[in-house]
């Protein structure tokens, strides 16, 4: 059979809907400034799906920063990977003010984090030795323990005893094999929006040899007091081994970093694929960075106005008898029984009745049967954004349990 025949058989759970998904359930298409409100379908909506946390996408010093960097210097220098052709200064000190703001020695700026993180895992394990990771970590952290050639445990998510359990196992392989073991978790988890029980996990670094990786995408710039993270937060910043995180959320940009000890960044540098053979980040992006972490240290008041937004949005919902789980980041899942068609009706109903969009979370990401409307508040939304979007979701979630969408989906099959 010709491997093109076959692909319509195994699209998936989510390519299974692609008829009625595709440009609005998936691949939707946000239109006009980066904000609170946004224009979807030519109509405008309350905006709940972009990681613009800090409302930096649209601020002016960064819309001024961005178009100076791209006017000196275009979007292709420099040309090639940063072992090769690609270093600069500007990178170099972008590098140094991250390891500063995290409190560590050296960090690596990467073009992007996903490939980053991958690209790690791969280069700092052997065959020998062994990965211990969360079970609900960000499909980047999995895909990049798929291509560890030895053993890796999952441990329940949050769960220390699930983790002490997987670590005896891991300790049991490496005395014999003469590895080592890699913890991996994150800072704050992007669905539930709780955060990694870090303070726990170093606790047990006393009793076990491991070291410990942090993906604190959704941390970095919203928690601890300076805006250092989920480590900074349980105040165990000490502790992480290795600090990673992304520009795609507090600093509304493109490109990662690394934080480390200098020979654990040196080795990184020397190692992972993703870098050596890929193009460097180009100068707006580092140059626009730059901007955004300075803005990150010297305007507290864009946190304070997150954490005001967070607060109202995640308490009203809290009072009006919505579940929201155990979050506590800015992150704010709703949590909703029912099937996927069910969903989709709700996402319909939100978008087009009560102005109101935001990110829909189904099977397999979840289990059958549970729905999560996910809600990214941030410093640019209002109150007004918020008592509208709040109301909506009472009614949605009133009419759900009196089975309006249950009977909806049943109508329009």
């Amino acid at each position: 059979m010709d491997l093109f025949d076959k692909l319509n058989e195994r699209m998936g759970p989510l390519g299974s809907y692609m008829d009625q998904a595709d440009g609005y359930f998936a691949f939707p298409k946000l239109e006009g400034e980066i904000s609170s409100r946004m224009h979807f379908n030519g109509e405008e909506l309350i905006c709940w799906s972009l990681n613009n946390y800090l409302g930096l996408a649209n601020h002016p010093e960064v819309r001024k920063a961005d178009a100076q960097a791209a006017s000196d210097y275009g979007m292709a220098y420099p040309m090639g990977a940063r072992m090769m052709s690609g270093q600069t200064n500007e990178h170099e000190t972008l590098e140094r003010e991250l390891a500063a703001f995290v409190g560590k020695p050296s960090a690596y700026l990467l073009n992007f984090g996903y490939q980053g993180m991958v690209s790690a895992i791969d280069a700092l394990l052997t065959r020998h030795d062994v990965v211990v990771y969360d079970a609900e970590s960000h499909a980047c952290i999995v895909d990049g323990v798929r291509l560890h050639l030895g053993k890796r445990f999952a441990f329940q998510h949050n769960d220390i005893a699930s983790l002490r359990t997987c670590l005896e196992r891991a300790m049991a392989i490496t005395e014999k094999s003469g590895g080592a073991i890699l913890v991996i978790s994150e800072g704050v988890f992007g669905m539930r929006g709780d955060q990694g029980k870090l303070k726990e996990i170093v606790a047990l670094k006393s009793q076990y040899p491991f070291r410990l990786l942090v993906d604190d995408a959704h941390g970095f710039g919203t928690l601890g007091a300076t805006g250092a993270g989920a480590g900074e937060e349980q105040g165990v910043q000490d502790e992480i081994d290795i600090y990673f995180s992304t520009f795609a959320k507090s600093m509304a940009s493109i490109g990662a970093f690394f934080a480390a000890e200098k020979n654990v960044i040196d080795f990184l540098r020397y190692n992972m694929r993703s870098q050596i053979f890929a193009k460097s980040l180009p100068m707006p992006m580092v140059k626009g960075a730059r901007v955004r972490l300075d803005l990150l240290k010297t305007q507290p008041e864009l946190k304070e106005k997150l954490w005001k937004n967070v607060t109202a949005l995640q308490n009203g919902l809290k009072k009006r008898g919505l579940e929201i789980g155990e979050t506590n980041s800015c992150v704010t899942p709703v949590y909703l029984e029912g099937s996927t068609e069910e969903a989709m009706t709700i996402v319909r109903d939100l978008r087009e009745n009560y102005r109101i969009f935001c990110s829909m979370v189904v099977y397999p990401v979840i289990p059958k049967g549970m729905i999560i409307l996910r809600l990214i508040p941030t410093a640019v939304h209002t109150d007004e954004d918020i008592a509208i979007s709040l109301d909506a979701f009472t009614e949605v979630a009133s009419k759900l349990s009196a089975g309006y969408y249950r009977n909806l989906a049943t109508t329009s099959r």
